[in-house]
């Protein structure tokens, strides 16, 4: 069994209340668990309103099938024009650790 996890620090374009970040948040997350059936969350910054933490957990017997589906979600979050993606954490974790 293999754990990959991917925590993306953010910087979203023109807003300029928690409630506009909402708007901006809510659809990258769902997209990511409706597109890839990942478990996805915002979960860092959520008192500011221009930065934002949004972290994502895959589970899979594969090593290279999760490693293609992180890839895949990097680049999905990476390519929306509405937010700048400024860092990207990945986590492996297989049988051995």
């Amino acid at each position: 069994m293999y754990v990959g996890t991917l925590s993306f620090d953010l910087l979203l374009g023109d807003v300029h209340s928690l409630k506009g970040k909402r708007s901006v948040v809510r659809p990258i997350v769902a997209e990511l668990q409706r597109k890839y059936a990942v478990s996805a969350a915002e979960v860092g910054a959520q008192d500011l309103h221009r930065r934002t933490e949004v972290g994502l957990a895959a589970v899979s017997g594969d090593a290279g099938h999760l490693s293609d589906l992180l890839d895949r979600c990097e680049r999905l979050v990476a390519d929306r024009p509405e937010v700048e993606l400024l860092a990207v954490r990945r986590r492996f974790h297989g049988d051995e650790d």
